[in-house]
């Protein structure tokens, strides 16, 4: 392919509810434009986009992909994005590099909360946006009522401008509201006919139009009150500039299975949608200040790297689009990250699972280089005497957590080092050691991100993982204060042991053992002081009732005794441990557990069922706040061991337009019942004296 200038190149994400047809339409567009001599199929595993191992064992997208085509003299990027909500990645991913969200639903399921989510993604990053209605040859399906139905949504943004006609769920034929020409297809060719007796459906959806395009000016404005009718140059001019603004989303219609409507599409693009130039560049930031970067392929390089895969064979694929001057072979570049310099290698053009070699990628579009060690996703690649900081990318954080453990021992370090090769990919996973309860715990998306990222690991680095509920670290406190005797004496020959100390025991504000002394005449010399204390900390990591560290607890040294020639440091540290030994168990000790801080945004028609959700895990709501496009945040208070599953729950009460955040805010006094339980679990486990 030959490199374009940036009036002739556009970049596209396409969006959408999972399995409506996205992977499908990007298939057809590759293959009616050329850039492929067949048409794939996603059931059968052959498409350009679904070429990762996982997408095509399970059909379905899992990451975002990257292909271009030529139509009219222009180069359109194609980004397919998953629509699955676990793997959200992809479309965080496919919204930076695209200026353009084409937004695909199915005629026969039409709205659905995907392509809802996408447009307001697509709303908020101001990407412009265009609707195409897919599989208009299915049964069952009805382009127009999906069409009343996103009007009903977002009202004059939506703007039809290509209509199936159907009879008996049969599609005759295509009609461009615009032009008003009309098109039939035969065997995959579009044939210009005459319009049919639409039955006044057609007025219908040409005074949506209207309605759409009078809102770009004044003039149209007036002239639509008037009566008076637009002329097709009009209506085309105003369809443009609506789209350039962000104030109108054409609505395309067509069926990506048998490529009806996609040349039209097609032209659509390379017509209606600004290019890369057009839009121009973006803010970044340099020395502290922000700073315009115009779309310019003969200035400084400026380049952010939206994508990474990591391959234990090919090595390190990093994706990125140039936004200033030209991404060279051979080139030297700064991570202004980083700061260090980047020896850029191939630069590639990337289609599917392909990469092919080019001198250079300009302007406004998008490549790919190999082996940068130290680049990650979201780093700026810029000129060295030009150094800037453009946005980065926006992941969502992660929902569910699971412990991993090895299936077969002494595969942790295999693990780790696997797990830091797939975050490079997917920066929306972390995978920690939890300190306290020693497991490895694997965060992500959903329940099938996690199952992605375990086969992952034994697909492609060779080990087999076992998941089980992350442990809950508890703590332990006591509530009354206490004073007991620790006495240790050991005589087995020659020198023996012997220490005694008297230690009150009370309960404190504060998260480490606080350790005082008030020993008077000598009763413990000063030199044990340090060996009392060090005996308690060492209590203190595990406590009396269920083996959980122990915290706000005041420890003081008031008596005790020595022997001036059995007394040592290790008998004194006995003879503390001996009092907490004896001390906590009559002070009342109680269980507490992590409480988190809730804000859940969900639908207004949702809030009492989350609600009742939340106080079935003793959850408790503080309040409500109203939010946008009637929406209610929730924000309450929620034991942690209760959230394990609130994420799937959230997702399936809200259908997925629900989202929620969740962070540690204090301990509290576990009930009876649940303490109960957790200590008798850990007496099974072993972890303390029944």
């Amino acid at each position: 392919m030959k490199q374009y200038d940036p009036k002739n190149i556009k970049n596209i994400a396409l969006l959408g509810h999972g399995s409506c047809g996205k992977t499908t339409l990007a298939e057809a567009m590759l293959y009616v434009s050329g850039a492929t001599d067949r048409l794939g199929k996603v059931a059968d595993g052959n498409t350009v986009m679904d070429f990762d191992p996982e997408e095509k064992k399970r059909k379905v997208s899992v990451y975002s992909s990257v292909a271009s085509l030529e139509w009219k003299e222009t180069k359109l990027n194609l980004i397919d994005a998953p629509g699955l909500f676990d793997f959200a990645t992809g479309v965080s991913e496919a919204m930076r590099a695209a200026r353009t969200a084409l937004i695909v639903l199915s005629a026969k399921s039409g709205l659905n909360v995907g392509s809802e989510k996408a447009y307001k993604a697509a709303t908020k990053y101001g990407l412009k946006k265009i609707f195409f209605i897919t599989k208009a040859d299915s049964e069952h399906a009805n382009c127009r009522d999906v069409i009343n139905h996103l009007k009903e949504v977002y009202g004059n943004a939506i703007c039809p401008v290509i209509i199936p006609h159907a009879v008996d769920h049969k599609v005759e034929c295509y009609v461009n509201l615009v032009s008003g020409k009309t098109w039939r297809y035969e065997n995959g060719k579009a044939i210009e006919c005459e319009r049919p007796d639409m039955g006044g459906k057609f007025e219908q959806m040409y005074n949506l139009l209207c309605e759409s395009v009078a809102t770009t000016s004044e003039e149209l404005m007036e002239k639509f009150f008037s009566g008076e009718p637009f002329t097709e140059d009009e209506l085309f001019e105003g369809l443009k500039n609506g789209v350039a603004t962000g104030e109108i989303a054409p609505v395309y219609c067509g069926a990506g299975q048998t490529c009806e409507g996609i040349d039209i599409l097609l032209n659509a693009l390379v017509k209606i949608l600004p290019s890369a130039a057009e839009i121009g560049g973006e803010i970044a930031e340099k020395d502290g200040k922000e700073v315009e970067i115009p779309c310019d392929p003969n200035g400084p390089l400026a380049a952010v790297v939206f994508k990474t895969v990591a391959d234990p064979f090919v090595g390190k694929l990093s994706y990125f689009k140039v936004i200033s001057g030209k991404m060279q072979t051979n080139a030297s570049v700064v991570n202004s990250r980083t700061g260090q310099t980047e020896r850029i290698g191939k630069v590639m053009q990337v289609f599917g699972g392909k990469q092919t070699d080019v001198d250079a990628v300009v302007a406004g579009d998008i490549g790919a280089v190999a082996k940068l060690s130290a680049v990650n996703t979201g780093d700026t690649l810029c000129a060295p005497n030009n150094v800037v900081k453009l946005k980065g990318v926006d992941f969502t954080a992660p929902s569910i957590s699971m412990a991993v453990s090895p299936a077969k021992k002494g595969d942790e370090d295999k693990i780790a080092q696997a797990m830091v090769r797939i975050m490079e990919e997917d920066p929306s996973i972390t995978f920690v050691q939890n300190r306290e309860t020693h497991e490895q715990i694997l965060s992500g998306l959903g329940e099938q991100h996690i199952d992605v990222v375990v086969s992952k690991l034994k697909s492609k680095f060779g080990v087999d993982v076992v998941l089980t509920p992350p442990k809950v670290a508890y703590r332990e406190t006591i509530r009354k204060k206490v004073k007991v005797q620790g006495r240790h004496k050991k005589q087995s020959g020659g020198h023996g042991q012997f220490g005694d100390v008297w230690i009150e025991f009370e309960p404190c504000d504060s998260d480490t053992l606080v350790f005082e002394e008030k020993v008077f005449g000598g009763a413990v010399p000063k030199n044990f002081f340090p060996a009392v204390e060090k005996g308690l900390l060492d209590c203190v990591k595990k406590g009396v009732l269920a083996g959980y560290p122990v915290v706000g607890l005041k420890a003081t040294l008031v008596d005790g005794s020595y022997h001036p020639v059995d007394s040592s440091e290790m008998s004194f540290k006995m003879a503390a441990a001996i009092a907490f030994k004896n001390g906590l168990p009559q002070a009342s000790p109680v269980l507490l557990e992590p409480v988190g801080t809730l804000k859940a945004v969900v639908p207004d028609d949702d809030m009492g069922d989350i609600i009742g959700d939340i106080n079935k895990r003793r959850g408790r709501v503080l309040g409500m706040n109203p939010g946008e496009d009637r929406y209610q945040e929730i924000l309450a208070e929620v034991p942690m061991a209760e959230m394990s599953d609130f994420a799937t729950t959230l997702r399936s009460v809200t259908q997925g337009r629900g989202s929620f955040t969740f962070t540690f805010e204090r301990y509290e006094e576990a009930p009876p019942a649940v303490a109960n339980k957790v200590i008798e679990e850990a007496k099974a486990a072993g972890n303390v004296e029944s």
